[in-house]
């Protein structure tokens, strides 16, 4: 099922494939409440929050990216089986069509594995796929190769490997 949903959000991206390789992209805001539905590891509203923010820069999100902790019915910092954050982002998306603020943009690779970045764990493979259905279609991407797999109620067998291109601010110009 997962697969088949990387499937769909590949085919949607080879539209985007076609954009110019760099240039000009426009920033769009996405606001999101996401929910945490994990067999194997649980967050906080806070740690799940911590979690996502990681991701969306990871993936290319602006730096100015927030992620609260949502209502959750546990207490302050322990797990909560439905927790839940409240984000709010944006993303550049190739090409000067939309209107809003522009930016200069290229294809950035991005390699979401366990350690990698470095708060990511082996544990938080049920996570990743929901990033990857839920909250990665507002972003421009492409080139979607995903081998995870996530076995429930166990970190022993899941594997944590997505590798895509997401359109994202051009890197800074380096100075003398």
């Amino acid at each position: 099922m997962i697969q088949g949903m990387f499937a769909l959000l590949a085919a949607g991206a080879a539209a985007q494939a076609d954009e110019p390789s760099d240039g000009a992209g426009t920033w769009q805001k996405h606001e999101y409440s996401f929910v945490s539905m994990g067999f194997t590891s649980t967050y906080s509203c806070n740690g799940l929050a911590d979690k996502l923010k990681l991701l969306l820069l990871a993936a290319g999100a602006r730096a100015d990216v927030k992620a609260q902790p949502g209502a959750c019915a546990s207490s302050f910092g322990h797990p909560d089986r439905l927790a839940r954050a409240d984000l709010v982002f944006y993303t550049l998306m190739p090409g000067s069509q939309a209107e809003g603020p522009r930016s200069d943009g290229a294809w950035h690779t991005v390699v979401l594995t366990a350690r990698a970045p470095r708060e990511l764990a082996v544990g938080d493979c049920e996570l990743v796929q929901q990033f990857g259905a839920q909250v990665l279609p507002m972003f421009a991407v492409r080139d979607i190769d995903d081998h995870s797999t996530c076995v429930p109620h166990q970190d022993s067998g899941s594997v944590i490997d997505l590798k895509f291109e997401s359109f994202a601010a051009a890197a800074p110009a380096k100075h003398p």
